[in-house]
């Protein structure tokens, strides 16, 4: 018999630092607007070791909405020319968070009159 624990139903406890830290910007784009209407889902930029649970609690206290689901992608860099020179970006990661129904994030801290 194997001893597996399931993370998933275990609270996860940040420090505040850390819950800043993890989510780094959200990404506007067509893909992710389209996310956003039809799945209701809203797409961040996250720390490249920020595992699943961190960025559902980070976002759970941050913006004060339950996550249902936190999925991951890590995007590579592009090279990028500099005159004669090449250079290359830094890869980061993209959390695509599925959101309760009903629930949304406002992004531009508009109060609904």
């Amino acid at each position: 018999m194997s001893n597996i624990v399931d993370n998933a139903t275990k609270p996860v406890k940040l420090s505040s630092e850390r819950i800043h830290a993890i989510i780094l910007a959200p990404v506007v784009s067509e893909k992710s607007t389209r996310a956003a209407e039809k799945n209701n889902q809203a797409v961040f930029k996250v720390l490249r070791d920020a595992k699943k649970p961190e960025i559902k609690a980070a976002i759970e206290a941050l913006f004060k909405v339950t996550v249902e689901d936190v999925q991951t992608s890590n995007v590579k860099g592009k090279v990028k020319r500099f005159g004669q020179s090449f250079g290359r970006r830094s890869d980061w990661k993209k959390a695509y968070v599925t959101l309760a129904a009903g629930q949304e994030i406002d992004f531009l801290g508009t109060a609904n009159a």
